[in-house]
């Protein structure tokens, strides 16, 4: 994992919940971190990491994801033992 990696993982875990993260930056990190990125339908995505499944969807039309994204993939995380 490069700096740019650990920099999106803390965001993810930072308090209050950072709203101004850029999905691709968290894509890249699942990629990373060894997840494999399914396309679903429309904007969904599965993402398999340690053999757990998650669906996500894309956010669309801006490039970064709200809070309740934000929180659901760092629960996601965490749950997996993935923390900054």
């Amino acid at each position: 994992m490069n700096k740019r990696h650990q920099r999106t993982l803390s965001d993810l875990f930072s308090r209050p919940v950072n709203s101004s993260i850029k999905w691709s930056d968290i894509e890249s990190l699942f990629i990373a971190l060894g997840a494999e990125i399914h396309e679903r339908e429309g904007s969904r995505i599965a993402v398999l990491l340690k053999g757990e499944k998650k669906i996500f969807h894309r956010p669309h039309p801006r490039p970064t994801t709200d809070k309740g994204a934000v929180n659901s993939i760092r629960v996601w995380l965490e749950s997996l033992g993935v923390r900054p």
